[in-house]
């Protein structure tokens, strides 16, 4: 299935199964998740099961997204935020991300700020159009969450383009071509935990783990004439 049939078969799905006045403004591939953007994010929240018919439909893992036009003001969605989760929660930090939606709450105790089956966030959603996501805050205060965290805001627009490339190449049609698959080993092998492998096709190569032992100068074959230009 090519990435227009996908989107044509998604368009199609979408007018059978989405009621009168519920509309999906954009259609995105991001890896191997169809992504609908709507300005009616409660539409999907209300217990119709409407994604879960879509994905089946589609056979793909479908996410839903507030169209970036009917979002609130962050300042006012941080406001409630505050108000709606409970104090127990220990909210540090808060961070917006509009292009996709997502706002990242990060609290002490995740579990009050989720709430029992999700309530609260799924409360969130309807008030602020926002998707909200609670990672925790580390108990004891951690340089390399802190830097690891910071590095996943700052190469998000990479990350994002990235997985809509994957996307593409996961819908597009089958390479008229003969198939074939190289696996190397890149050392590690008998080490647990140290195993590297590369996987080459002739359309890509994928490196799959990557064990490097701590403290040592053994790595993988990181020379190895088919690793480059990975």
């Amino acid at each position: 299935m090519s990435f227009d049939s996908l989107i044509g078969e998604t368009k199609e799905a979408l007018q059978q199964i989405l009621p009168e006045g519920v509309q999906v403004t954009d259609i995105e591939l991001e890896g191997p998740h169809v992504v609908l953007y709507t300005k009616q994010l409660e539409a999907f929240l209300s217990g119709a099961d409407l994604l879960r018919q879509i994905a089946q439909r589609l056979h793909r893992r479908v996410l839903v997204r507030s169209d970036p036009a009917s979002l609130s003001d962050p300042k006012e969605a941080e406001k409630q935020i505050r108000e709606m989760i409970p104090p127990e929660a220990e909210i540090s930090q808060l961070f917006f991300e509009p292009e996709t939606g997502e706002v990242t709450i990060e609290a002490g105790n995740p579990g009050a700020a989720i709430g029992r089956g999700g309530a609260v966030l799924n409360d969130l959603k309807r008030r602020i159009g926002w998707v909200p996501t609670v990672v925790r805050t580390p108990p004891i205060p951690s340089k390399t969450v802190e830097e690891v965290r910071i590095h996943l805001r700052n190469s998000f627009d990479d990350r994002r383009s990235f997985l809509k490339k994957v996307g593409i190449r996961i819908a597009r049609d089958p390479l008229p071509e003969k198939i074939w698959a190289r696996n190397t080993a890149l050392g590690g092998y008998r080490e647990v935990g140290r195993s590297a492998h590369l996987l080459m096709t002739q359309n890509s190569k994928v490196l799959i783990d990557c064990g490097i032992d701590p403290g040592s100068d053994r790595t993988p074959y990181f020379n190895a004439p088919e690793l480059l230009p990975l």
